[in-house]
């Protein structure tokens, strides 16, 4: 890319923003959609469905803020996945547990 065009590269902001099954979904401009667990972020993972669920798009797109949690992320951080805590699932699902 010369110069020029990394001057117009616009980065992507949320249109919408959504739960489902405390997995948290952001719709950006460039067509993606993109999906996290509640679980990567500790104010997040303590919140009960109902606080998850007031998700309210802040900044013109760049933020989701949570307003009775106090808690707010930033779109471009989701979208490069700068995470607060580590993804427990394949931890989980890559080490059963032994039963004897």
């Amino acid at each position: 890319m010369s110069h020029a065009e990394l001057e117009t590269v616009i980065e992507p902001v949320a249109l919408r923003a959504w739960v489902e099954a405390r997995t948290i979904y952001i719709e950006l401009t460039d067509g993606r959609i993109i999906g996290f667990p509640a679980d990567r972020f500790s104010i997040l993972k303590r919140a009960t469905n109902e606080e998850l669920r007031k998700v309210t798009l802040r900044l013109n797109g760049y933020a989701l803020r949570w307003e009775d949690l106090d808690e707010d992320i930033t779109v471009p951080g989701i979208v490069a996945g700068r995470f607060e805590l580590p993804y427990e699932g394949m931890m989980a699902s890559n080490h059963p547990v032994r039963q004897g």
